[in-house]
């Protein structure tokens, strides 16, 4: 088992940064490969983010290229996203999860979830 817990979210005005935490407690942590999700009201959980087991694979989602960073400290048992330029349709709860070895923009092959942290971003 691998629990998480996110922490960092909260309300920002848009363009602000944000950086969310995922601290994992469990199982070894660098055998799992780490992603980050987002949900707004009434939409699909969506793929933001992930990162490889040893962190030299990245990818991310197209609207979030270039303004947001996903990186890992395997000694801490941290995955981390830092959000930057933020526009207020990333408003949702931000949600990591974590998958055995592989990576993958699919919320349906994580394993383990935290329990979410709300992001706002007001105009």
């Amino acid at each position: 088992q691998v629990q998480l817990v996110e922490s960092g979210g909260g309300l920002v005005q848009a363009g602000g940064s944000l950086r969310l935490s995922c601290t994992a407690s469990g199982r070894t942590f660098n055998s799992y490969a780490m992603g980050w999700f987002r949900q707004a009201p009434g939409k699909e959980r969506e793929f933001v983010a992930s990162i490889s087991w040893g962190g030299g694979s990245t990818d991310y989602a197209d609207s979030v290229k270039g303004r947001f960073a996903i990186s890992r400290d395997n000694a801490k048992n941290t995955a981390n996203l830092q959000m930057n330029s933020l526009k207020p349709e990333d408003t949702a709860v931000y949600y990591c999860a974590a998958r055995a070895f592989r990576v993958s923009t699919s919320a349906g092959e994580y394993e383990y979830w935290g329990q979410g942290t709300q992001v706002t971003v007001s105009s």
